[in-house]
């Protein structure tokens, strides 16, 4: 299976000669879910921060497919097949739900009747709230809305930084099952997670960092079981996480 992303000796950080990201290697495969892992201050969030152009890169490589995208601007990746979702500040909270996505469309250059019928049909909920303030979403709604945004381009991969951040375990339920439906239409998916229970259970691979670069990278279902790596990497969290 060909390679959708491939992250090759990456170093990156947010002042001149002190990486947060040291070396790290990736590679995720057209169509499969990569998970990553590890504990807090590992890299994880910097690391996708840095291939989405939000980061400063000082050494190693990020491709697209065959295309090479390392410190391409943020706003031109979109254009070329990558969509990201951060963690925080992901909506407009003053503008309604059809007013974030008309939003969307036109920064991407999307003809916005063409495209936002079908992320409707993707997201009922948000057809159904398309005049509500994104302010007066529920958090999960939320989420869905900033997947959306992410998604009007329909992106060869799109990336998520803590998706389930704050949502209860329900929500959590609710946005991994979507994350699966996206897969399901041809996306390719990598995910920075916390709640190390519910990424094992819908990634097919994980990728464990440990200050800046990956220690362990193995299928989920074989992560899952791996007590020792759980000990060592994750502190116990596959056990504690909540589904």
């Amino acid at each position: 299976m060909s390679a959708s992303l491939r992250v090759e000796a990456l170093e990156a950080g947010y002042e001149p000669g002190l990486p947060i990201v040291r070396g790290a290697n990736l590679t995720v495969a057209a169509g499969e879910i990569l998970a990553i892992l590890g504990p807090n201050g590992a890299g994880k969030s910097t690391l996708v921060k840095a291939v989405a152009g939000l980061v400063p890169v000082s050494a190693g490589k990020v491709w697209l497919g065959e295309q090479e995208i390392t410190r391409v601007a943020a706003h031109k990746l979109g254009a070329l097949g990558l969509g990201f979702v951060p963690q925080t500040e992901n909506v407009f909270t003053n503008l309604s739900v059809a007013e974030n996505l008309e939003l969307a469309a036109a920064l991407q250059k999307v003809p916005a009747k063409t495209r936002l019928p079908a992320l409707y049909e993707l997201f009922p909920d948000l057809a159904r709230q398309r005049k509500l303030l994104a302010a007066r979403l529920s958090g999960g709604q939320r989420q869905m809305l900033a997947m959306a945004r992410a998604l009007v381009r329909m992106p060869q991969v799109l990336m998520l930084d803590e998706p389930s951040a704050g949502l209860s375990p329900r929500l959590v339920a609710e946005v991994f099952a979507k994350l699966r439906e996206i897969r399901a239409g041809g996306v390719t998916i990598v995910l920075v997670e916390q709640n190390v229970k519910a990424a094992l259970a819908i990634a097919d691979r994980a990728a464990v960092l440990v200050e800046g670069r990956e220690r362990v990278v193995a299928p989920a279902a074989e992560l899952a079981r791996d007590e020792r790596i759980a000990e060592l990497y994750l502190g116990r969290h596959v056990e504690a996480s909540a589904p």
